[in-house]
């Protein structure tokens, strides 16, 4: 009897001390840790060099390209009218500020002077332009130009209707050619059974035409001269203050969607002056260099974020 009590009073415990106790859980499920969103990607807007004309004054341009390159700024697109041509097509087929330099100071005026006899000639113009078309073809290793390395156009002028037309392909150095043909001083230039003159008269900063090309950010250098003060000693001086004075209400509305327009401190150096070329490069560097600050912060706000 004692023994039953005895087993009764166990059991009776062991279900006591069951009710008691916490029941046991299922284990809990991990749950999942999600990776932190991507990091914002931004993406870099397409650059473009918009390289003015000013014959001799144009070594500017090579100081300027110096600068930049020095920050790290290198253009997705390059154009150019007239001098700027010449050095955006050399710059687009892959010189440096450094090589545009050296050949700049070892170039003979004489290479890209092939003078004419216009009394025999049914067309104006002192120099031919086909010694200027065979410098710039051999500096390019005769590249055409939709094939250099950076996207390049140059602006020339239809003699004609008095419209600009923007080369992009074929032969670089006739549309160099085309493009620098200063009236009076080269003789006019006849592509695909039209004729071209100089640039400058229709679009002395090509910013315009950047911004045809794709550019999102355009860095203009503007190196017309002055109309005020300027030395006008030989005929090429007179002509081109003319194209100066005829430009400059062009360049009022054309620079004004630069986002950022540099201009050397050339002074008087006259477009004929090649003896000035080592200062020229110098006031594109100095030019360049009192913009940066401005010109990096405007570049760092057009950065866009791709998703």
């Amino acid at each position: 009897m004692l023994s039953r009590r005895s087993s009764l009073f166990a059991l009776a415990g062991l279900v006591l001390a069951g009710c008691g106790s916490e029941p046991k859980l299922p284990p809990a499920t991990p749950v999942a840790t999600l990776p932190p969103p991507p990091a914002p990607v931004l993406r870099k807007p397409r650059i473009a060099l918009a390289l003015g004309g000013g014959a001799a004054r144009g070594f500017a341009h090579i100081g300027v390209i110096k600068a930049l390159e020095a920050q790290g700024i290198v253009p997705d697109i390059i154009v150019g009218t007239s001098a700027g041509s010449v050095v955006g097509a050399l710059y687009a087929s892959g010189y440096n500020g450094f090589a545009l330099q050296k050949t700049a100071l070892e170039m003979d005026e004489s290479t890209i002077s092939d003078w004419a006899l216009p009394l025999f000639s049914k067309s104006s113009g002192v120099l031919k332009g086909e010694a200027l078309q065979n410098y710039v073809n051999k500096a390019v290793r005769n590249v055409p130009m939709e094939k250099l390395k950076i996207p390049f156009g140059c602006v020339a002028t239809d003699l004609k209707t008095g419209q600009p037309i923007l080369f992009r392909r074929g032969n670089t150095g006739m549309a160099v050619r085309a493009s620098s043909a200063v009236p009076s001083v080269f003789q006019p230039v006849s592509i695909g059974g039209r004729t071209y003159v100089d640039g400058g008269l229709v679009a002395p900063v090509p910013v315009r035409f950047a911004r045809e090309m794709g550019a999102e950010f355009i860095i203009a250098v503007n190196i017309s001269s002055q109309t005020d003060g300027q030395v006008t000693a030989s005929s090429l001086d007179v002509l081109m203050q003319t194209f100066s004075i005829m430009g400059q209400r062009l360049n009022h509305f054309e620079l004004k969607d630069a986002d950022v327009v540099i201009t050397p401190a050339l002074g008087t150096m006259g477009s004929g002056d090649f003896n000035s070329r080592n200062l020229a490069i110098l006031a594109g560097e100095q030019a360049a260099a009192a913009v940066m600050p401005d010109l990096k912060a405007k570049l760092k706000a057009k950065y866009v974020t791709v998703n």
